[in-house]
């Protein structure tokens, strides 16, 4: 039986700290196996916008650090696939201290509600933002019929 203030403080803290550590291993676990806020493919992936204005999609995707050389785009009916490979900027004969922006490479799809016309579709990048504007081909934009 516990008799003294300080042998309960001493249990509430043993209790505490085994919390944590659960708290703390759930987490990691979490981590490792994609979930949550750590989920390690997430990080990898791009950030990306989808808006339709109607007539056209328009694509934002988050690339920094990456050429347009290291980008491909690639459009097939209504589905899109954006991938790239991020090299690493290590100067010649140099040796890592710390490494946060690791080489990668992603690749994200999509499908999108309505074909695109291949043919008439615009790319570019700014400030480590991949913007593509998707025209809808003719057959997926919406007609007016006039009743006589």
């Amino acid at each position: 039986m516990l008799t003294r203030w300080s042998d309960r403080d001493r249990m509430f803290g043993t209790t505490d700290l085994l919390r944590s550590r659960l708290n703390r291993l759930f987490t990691d676990f979490d981590r490792s196996c994609g979930y949550g806020p750590g989920w390690k493919t997430a990080e990898s992936m791009p950030k990306t916008n989808l808006y339709d204005n109607g007539d056209t999609f328009e694509i934002r995707a988050e690339v920094p650090g990456m050429a347009k050389e290291d980008i491909h785009v690639k459009i097939q009916g209504n589905s899109l696939e954006i991938s790239g490979t991020r090299k690493s900027n290590a100067p010649e004969g140099y040796s890592g201290q710390r490494k946060e922006r690791v080489a990668l490479t992603f690749s994200r799809s999509f499908t999108l509600s309505s074909e695109v016309d291949a043919e008439k579709v615009e790319a570019s990048l700014e400030n480590g933002i991949l913007v593509l504007t998707l025209p809808k081909s003719e057959a997926a934009k919406p007609k007016q019929i006039t009743i006589h």
